[in-house]
């Protein structure tokens, strides 16, 4: 790879590898030519710019969790060396609540949690990141409720007036990368599903999902087959009924070895005005921050995998109703 370190053999291994490094050989001072002196990171919670402070961040992770793996599902990719690449990185972490931090005192409890970072690289170095972690996940397994933890979250920051708004686009500022990935057809389907179920169209499940799919969902939450795929859609869609999706990025690969696949990142923007996984409506404006990557085979999607950040979501709520 055109000026990426020559120890990794291609794009995915350099991803999982630098990971690696950062992280579980604590080799947190490589962010500072990894990472660009200005790189732009947007998680639900909120944007972040500058190296430093993305460094600040890994610290305070580990110092928390300090015996946390990495281990690297899959990395869907997209581009090239000379122009620039971008990797929807997959991730499940184990680790153990062993420090004080965001999560409340110490209380020595394993947690097993997904994560899907979309990073943008070039010359050896990422220069723009989308970052979603499962935090519904993480606080359910600490004995918390994701409204619950959002709620303290709010009081710890200083109450509605002073606390941090969780991303949305209007917040954004735009980065290096301004590609929205490739044509394949792998990513064309995927995205015509997900837009098939935002206009509630109930027959997709049962005409593109595999009736032994297996299913990944936020908070942890692990399903199979058709009912398990229309609860969680459904679930979201009916919060959220007039809502707007916007397919930020989309790709589709075939590669040696695998399943064809299809990473597409998303929105969805507009009022929680129905009943639905975030209870009664309330109004409030609402961004949803998500990515999703599925995989498919000879009967239809096989796998999928999606994640938002419900602790967000649940944080504008609570800013709305106070």
């Amino acid at each position: 790879m055109k000026g990426f370190d020559s120890q990794y053999a291609n794009f995915p291994d350099w991803i999982n590898g630098i990971t690696h490094e950062i992280w579980e050989e604590r080799g947190i001072d490589k962010l500072l030519y990894l990472y660009s002196d200005d790189i732009i990171l947007r998680a639900p919670p909120s944007l972040v710019i500058g190296n430093k402070t993305v460094i600040d961040a890994t610290k305070a992770t580990l110092s928390e969790f300090p015996d946390r793996k990495l281990l690297g599902e899959d990395v869907i990719w997209s581009g090239t060396p000379e122009t620039g690449m971008l990797s929807s990185h997959r991730i499940i972490s184990t680790a153990s609540h062993l420090g004080d931090g965001s999560f409340g005192k110490a209380t020595g409890k394993k947690v097993v949690f997904r994560t899907i970072a979309d990073c943008h690289a070039i010359n050896n170095q990422v220069n723009d990141e989308w970052l979603i972690r499962d935090q519904g996940a993480i606080v359910r397994q600490l004995g918390m409720m994701p409204k619950d933890f959002a709620r303290d979250q709010i009081n710890l920051e200083g109450g509605i007036e002073k606390c941090n708004h969780p991303f949305n686009d209007s917040m954004d500022k735009k980065g290096p990368y301004i590609g929205n990935g490739n044509t394949n057809a792998w990513g064309e389907k995927y995205v015509d599903i997900l837009n098939r179920i935002m206009n509630d169209d109930a027959s997709v499940y049962r005409s593109e999902y595999d009736r032994g799919c297996h299913l990944e969902y936020p908070g942890g939450v692990c399903g199979h087959s058709y009912v398990d795929a229309e609860e969680f859609w459904r679930g979201l869609r009916s919060s959220m009924p007039s809502a707007v999706l916007t397919v930020e990025h989309q790709i589709g690969r075939e590669d040696s070895h695998l399943s064809p696949r299809a990473a597409v990142r998303w929105n969805l923007k507009g009022k929680h005005d129905g009943w639905g996984i975030f209870g009664e409506p309330t109004g409030a404006d609402l961004y949803v921050m998500g990515v999703s990557h599925a995989e498919f085979g000879p009967w239809g999607l096989r796998r999928e995998y999606t994640l938002f950040d419900e602790t967000a979501i649940w944080k504008q709520i609570i800013i709305k109703t106070g």
